[in-house]
């Protein structure tokens, strides 16, 4: 969680280790979110741009994406065209992956990356507090309700994050695109012909379907500084609205729990992020 009070809860450990979330070992705090950022959103035709796989929070990243991990990986350019990266474009600096790009044309850019599943065991109150502080309130109060707060789990997970780009003074249509993903957090009107103050209204969607009350969470980075986040729910058409009160680079994101049947699993979790950034 990325508030004014993430130091606080960050600084308390786990007591055990668990694989990292995308692929390397890790002893950490909750879970670790997926952001795709750049050190500006807006960029000149023709351009070479860095994309970061921010691992952890959206300044940090406690470690690199395994491309075996990687589901799918795609650039959409004004008009739909999609270019899948290479291997040569992807790179690890310290704990965090880099993905080089060049844009063509002026427009509205996407840039999208999707994990494949992948399972971890938590123990109860660790799980508790990664659903108390990474918000996921209603399955929080569904266990407390079951009286299941003691009971350890095992989770399925995958990450399903993109990021809005601006190239040029053109703004078209793309950052709309479906990228047919288990969970979307989608703009329904372009991010860059808002202003601080305005609203900025997202859809998300599971499976490509509106999921109506929906918790989601939203903040932005300035010089450096993250803000407070704010929350909101989707409505009954699966929107959610947040009023973007600073310029500043932004992000959406949520997760969408659901309980499971399966034998040795409780929980399947699906995370999404946008980000995009706002003059």
């Amino acid at each position: 969680m990325f508030s004014e009070r993430d130091g606080l809860h960050r600084a308390r450990k786990w007591a055990f280790c668990v694989p990292l979330l995308i692929g390397v070992g890790m002893c950490g705090v909750f879970a670790h979110d997926l952001f795709l950022k750049l050190d500006t959103y807006f960029l000149k035709p023709g351009t070479r741009a860095t994309v970061k796989l921010l691992n952890g929070t959206f300044q940090t990243s406690d470690g690199i994406v395994r491309r075996e991990r990687l589901r799918d990986a795609r650039v959409v350019l004004p008009g739909g065209d999609v270019v899948r990266p290479s291997a040569e474009q992807w790179r690890d600096e310290a704990q965090t992956t880099m993905l080089d790009i060049e844009t063509k044309g002026a427009g509205t850019y996407v840039v999208g990356v999707s994990t494949a599943p992948r399972e971890i065991e938590l123990r109860a109150k660790d799980f508790n507090e990664y659903l108390a502080h990474d918000g996921l309130p209603d399955t929080l109060a569904e266990r407390r309700r079951r009286g299941e707060l003691n009971k350890d789990v095992r989770e399925r997970y995958s990450k399903h994050v993109r990021a809005i780009l601006q190239v040029g003074d053109e703004r078209t249509d793309d950052y709309k695109t479906l990228l047919g993903y288990p969970v979307e957090i989608v703009p329904v009107s372009n991010p860059y012909a808002l202003r601080p103050g305005q609203v900025l209204e997202v859809l998300f969607l599971k499976d490509g379907k509106p999921v109506a009350d929906q918790f989601m969470l939203a903040g932005y980075e300035l010089n450096g500084r993250l803000s407070r986040e704010i929350s909101a729910r989707t409505d009954r058409n699966g929107v959610a609205r947040f009023r973007l009160r600073s310029r500043g680079k932004w992000y959406v994101k949520t997760i969408h729990m659901t309980r499971v049947s399966e034998p040795h699993l409780d929980y399947e979790s699906k995370w999404a992020t946008l980000t995009f950034e706002l003059r």
